[in-house]
This record gives structure tokens, C-alpha cells and sequence, in this order.
């Protein structure tokens, strides 16, 4: 992933400093909705009158809501932060290899009003698309940020380079364009980036220190969180892990190299076991096939067999390389993982002193959405930074 940021202007640190205790709080009622001003004042090491002061900022700036917190025992009554539900939003964005989905979320995270449609391989009518659907979402709202998952890698100059859709360098930057004359912060990212934060925020991976995030769709991604944040690499591009060279030598990726082990662990990996021509569409063709598996048909059974033990293998030398508290799958890898073929495999390929006690590896809790929930969180966490609330907010 790569956070790319376009803004119109840069705030002062002066005031980026005047943001950050704001910042701070609304950090601890996105982690905790409904925290009293007492228990806001003892976390953050605040005194009564810097709370009373930093809400107050906060309350005018539309962020938060607060209400009477239930009476305990004597003493002076509190209240409970939440956010505002006529809040700033932020547009959160996912474009997958066969279509779209575009929502809405505030500082809850919690994306609504998604819209979404089927798309065509032109890079250009495709974002034309999307600075329609987001000018659509957004009517309405006050929008302090946008961002976009996309299905490739993204480095840091913010370009979208997907080989799977033969794109080469797609700016998808324009897709703020139509929420009003003042540049809206964009965060683009890779899917599987954004997917992988949304579970390790409030998915399978919730409260591990560290966590290996993995989907196959068509190829496989994945991030590395650490806290709940992705490790994003030196260029902002980490997290390839589709391109590790633990396939054919002899087989060509579309990205250029050879040997990826994306392409053998897809829908283009079950064709080729079936001796079937390559698929269109390969994460319909492994839908398909995953479900005849289930029914027990037995070339479908054997073919996805097959594909989670290479998928296991690999699995298993990232835990050896990473040494994660747990492993997220998602996407088709949660149906390759039901196969009994997918455990023994990774038991195998595991060091002798870790299958003892292995690393867990768990389904993705949250679905087709992660990406967006994705895509939304990070957005929040520029919005709510100090340098994102000095730049909306002002003085």
C-alpha cells in the first residue's frame, strides 16, 4: 500500500501542534465509543479543564456528541463521548478486477450507503465512473477525506499499477475531483493492504501485536500489520506477497517476473489442475469450483487440494519468516483453508519447535468488506491526525 495524501495546502506546525491533543481524543473515542470525559481525562493524563476544553473544540467542529453518563455512586456527573452522527464522512472507495463499491462512513467507521457496479478494463472510464459514484455518495455530507483500495501494487507516488487489468501507472487521483474546489485528502493503498487493517482494527487479527493478513483473489496480497498499521516498505509498496517466487520457475506472471506464487494458488492454478483452459474471470471460475469441492465432487476435491497445500506451504514460511501472533485468510483462501489438504500442509512445512504451539491461522471476519472497512479506517486516521485536523479544521 501507499498512503498518498494530495492536499491544497500545507498547515503550520503552530497549528498542527494546537491539534494534537484533540487529535488524541478522538483517537480514544474511535477505540472506545461511548468513554466518559473521567475516563478520557485518566487515559490521556488531562485535567478536567484541558477535557472540558479540547470537547468543546471538538463538539463545534462536528466530531463529537456527548451525553449524560449513568450515575455511579456520589461525586460530580460525567458524560459519554460518541461521534457525531451529522459528523464529517469520509468516502471510502474499493475497485476489485470485475467491478466497484464506493461508501460512506463517519468517525465510527462503520461504512453505509454503499453503491457498487460491474466495470469494464479501461482505465479512464473507470475513473470517470468513480468521480461520479463518490460525487453521488458524498452529496449532502461534509467529506474530509477519500480513500481508495485498489487491486495492485501502489507505491508512493500514488499510481495504480495493475498488471491483472493492464493498467500501467493509472492515476485514479481525479476521483476527489467533483467534492468542491478545495483538494480533498486521497489515500490510495492496495486491497489486500486496506483488508488486512481492517482486520487487524476490528477483524480476526484484533488486538495482536503482529499479524500476517493474506486474500487470493486473482493472485494473492497481503500485509504485514504491526499495532494495527501495515508496514508499508521502503516505497510504500509492501506486502507482494502473491510475487514471492514460490512457483513454476518456468511459468510467467503478468507483472514480468517468473515463478510468482499468486498464479498458483487462484482460479488460473484449479483450471490448470483440471486441465481446463485458462478462466476470464479466474475468481468466479474458483467460486465455482470451491463449491463443487464442497459437494464432494471428486476431480474438484482433488484439484482444490492441491492448490491449499501449495497455498499452506507458503503460508507456513511466511510464519517462519515473520513470526506473527496469528495469520488472517481471506477471500478464497478461507475456502482452499477448509480443505484437510491446507492443515496438513502447513503442519509439515513448519520449523519443529512451532508445531508444538503453531501459529493460529484464522478466517477473515470481515468478508468482501474489508477493503472498504479498510479504506475508510485509514482515511479516518489522516482526517483525525493533527496534521488532518489542523489542515479541515483550521485555527
Amino acid at each position: 500500500m501507499s498512503a498518498s495524501t494530495e492536499t491544497g495546502r500545507e498547515p503550520s506546525r503552530a497549528r498542527v501542534d494546537r491539534w494534537r491533543t484533540k487529535a488524541e481524543v478522538l483517537a480514544e473515542v474511535r477505540r472506545s465509543p461511548g468513554l466518559t470525559r473521567v475516563e478520557l481525562a485518566r487515559r490521556l493524563s488531562l485535567s478536567s479543564a484541558s477535557v472540558t476544553e479540547t470537547v468543546g473544540r471538538l463538539r463545534e467542529a462536528g466530531w463529537i456528541t456527548e451525553c449524560r453518563a449513568p450515575v455511579q455512586g456520589r461525586g460530580r456527573p460525567t458524560t459519554c463521548l460518541d461521534a457525531c452522527p451529522d459528523g464529517p464522512r469520509v468516502v471510502a472507495v474499493d475497485v476489485r478486477h470485475e467491478d466497484w463499491r464506493v461508501g460512506l462512513a463517519g468517525l465510527d467507521g462503520e461504512v453505509t450507503d454503499v453503491v457498487g457496479a460491474r466495470h469494464g478494463r479501461d482505465a479512464s472510464a473507470v475513473a470517470d465512473t468513480l468521480r461520479a459514484a463518490v460525487a453521488e455518495v458524498a452529496r449532502g455530507h461534509r467529506v474530509v477525506a477519500v480513500g481508495l483500495a485498489a487491486p495492485a501494487p501502489v507505491s508512493d507516488d500514488g499510481l495504480v499499477r495493475a498488471t491483472e487489468l493492464a493498467w500501467d501507472a493509472v492515476d485514479l487521483g481525479s476521483v476527489t475531483a467533483a467534492l468542491g474546489p478545495d483538494p480533498v485528502p486521497l489515500q490510495v493503498g492496495n486491497d489486500a493492504t486496506f483488508a488486512g487493517v481492517a482486520e487487524a482494527r476490528t477483524g480476526a487479527a484484533a488486538g495482536a501485536g503482529t499479524a500476517l493478513y493474506l486474500t487470493v483473489e486473482v493472485g494473492l496480497g497481503g500485509a504485514l500489520l504491526l499495532d494495527g498499521r501495515p508496514h508499508l516498505g521502503a516505497h510504500g509498496a509492501a506486502g507482494e506477497y502473491g510475487h514471492l517466487p514460490f512457483g513454476d520457475p518456468a511459468r510467467p506472471c503478468p507483472c514480468g517476473a517468473t515463478g510468482c506464487w499468486g498464479p498458483e494458488v487462484d482460479g488460473r492454478a484449479l483450471a490448470r489442475r483440471l486441465g481446463a483452459p485458462a478462466p476470464e474471470d479466474p475468481r468466479s471460475y474458483a467460486e465455482a469450483v470451491l463449491a463443487r469441492a464442497a459437494d464432494g465432487e471428486e476431480d474438484a476435491v482433488l484439484a482444490v487440494g492441491a492448490v491449499a497445500a501449495r497455498l499452506a506451504r507458503g503460508v507456513a514460511g511466511l510464519v517462519h519468516v515473520h513470526d506473527p501472533d496469528v495469520v488472517v485468510l481471506g477471500g478464497l483462501a478461507r475456502g482452499l483453508r477448509a480443505s484437510p489438504a491446507f492443515d496438513d500442509a502447513y503442519e509439515r512445512a513448519l520449523m519443529a519447535f512451532r508445531r508444538a504451539d503453531p501459529v493460529p491461522v484464522l478466517d477473515a471476519v470481515h468478508g468482501d468488506d474489508g477493503a472498504l472497512r479498510g479504506a475508510a479506517a485509514l482515511a479516518l486516521d489522516h482526517a483525525t491526525s493533527p496534521e488532518g485536523l489542523a489542515e479541515i479544521c483550521g485555527d
